[in-house]
């Protein structure tokens, strides 16, 4: 049976028409035009969607960069930065430190930022034609929330590995006690961090499973020097001698750049069976407290030695009783 055109196939130069005349198709050339008008819709949507989200992960990207060319990224400019203020000055890991610190949190907008613009611009695709959208977004939060309860841990090491970096908690280079792993850290990830202990033991360590961080690299560090010294020992010339040796040993070369502060004698921190122990406190760089307090100990024992003071026991013998080179009290 021959097929009946549609009444707006008689159209002279109408869209109907031509439809028909190259599809023979009655639907679809009265819908002719419907569909031209969403598929023009459609098209406008996509392309204002990708260029949006070109624009937007442009933006991201200068705002996370300058780390590598010597300038501190303008997204980490309003966050709290425990670094220094110049990155100019900073040594190569503070320069690493930022870097990925930046490109992290760079990532996690332009991600955010994509799911955002597609998941708009596919909604608006669906309700153009006509779908009703309230069965789609009632599935969709059952499967989000099936997934949260299943990835949990998961969700909890991303969100936890975020406000580290936005923190700035710990970084690249920092030297840092997470609980189970203590060790300097060499990658900072959103959901693992990665330390090397003194072993060199590589720990990777979940962010979600971090309860406190101790940091012993933000902003300066501080070596502890603890001096024992026998109990017949002229305590106040004990710490003249340790004080002076430390100020003496701070300002050599290859102590002294480590060094921001002049030694500090806190004076007699404990008295024991065994002898008379002194502290003495020296504020450094970060990371450099382990290396001052090596020297600072080894000149401190070198010059008590040099003057005689006598050694806790058991080195020097229990107080009235002679020990090796020491006589009886």
């Amino acid at each position: 049976m021959p097929v009946q055109p549609p009444a707006c196939a008689t159209d002279a130069g109408s869209l109907c028409q031509r439809v028909y005349q190259l599809t023979q198709t009655d639907w679809l050339s009265r819908s002719a035009d419907q569909l031209v008008t969403h598929l023009v819709v459609v098209l406008l949507i996509i392309v204002v969607a990708v260029v949006l989200r070109l624009l937007v992960h442009r933006a991201i990207r200068r705002l996370t960069s300058g780390a590598g060319e010597g300038r501190v990224p303008q997204l980490l400019r309003p966050l709290r930065d425990r670094a220094v203020r110049t990155i100019k000055d900073a040594a190569p890991l503070m320069v690493e430190r930022r870097t990925q610190r930046a490109q992290a949190i760079g990532s996690v907008l332009r991600s955010f930022s994509t799911m955002l613009i597609y998941g708009v611009a596919f909604v608006l695709i669906l309700g153009e034609f006509g779908v009703n959208l309230a069965p789609i977004i009632a599935s969709a939060g059952i499967v989000g929330v099936a997934i949260g309860f299943g990835a949990q841990n998961l969700v909890r090491d991303f969100l936890s590995g975020i406000f580290m970096m936005l923190e700035d908690q710990y970084g690249v280079g920092d030297i840092v006690d997470l609980g189970e792993a203590t060790g300097t850290v060499e990658a900072v990830g959103l959901r693992v961090t990665t330390l090397r202990d003194i072993a060199g033991t590589v720990w990777y360590v979940r962010n979600g499973e971090v309860l406190r961080v101790g940091n012993s690299s933000q902003g300066y560090s501080v070596a502890v020097v603890d001096i024992p010294v026998g109990h017949s020992a002229d305590v106040d010339e004990a710490l003249e001698i340790a004080e002076r040796a430390a100020a003496a040993e701070c300002a050599e070369p290859k102590i002294a750049s480590k060094v921001i502060a002049p030694p500090e004698m806190l004076g007699v921190q404990s008295v024991t069976a065994e002898g008379v122990l002194m502290r003495l406190t020296i504020r450094t760089r970060p990371g450099e407290q382990w290396a001052v307090q090596r020297a600072v100990a080894a000149e401190i024992k070198t010059q008590l030695d040099v003057a005689g003071v006598p050694a806790p026991y058991p080195f020097a013998g229990r107080p009235g009783v002679a020990g090796p080179g020491t006589p009886a009290v």
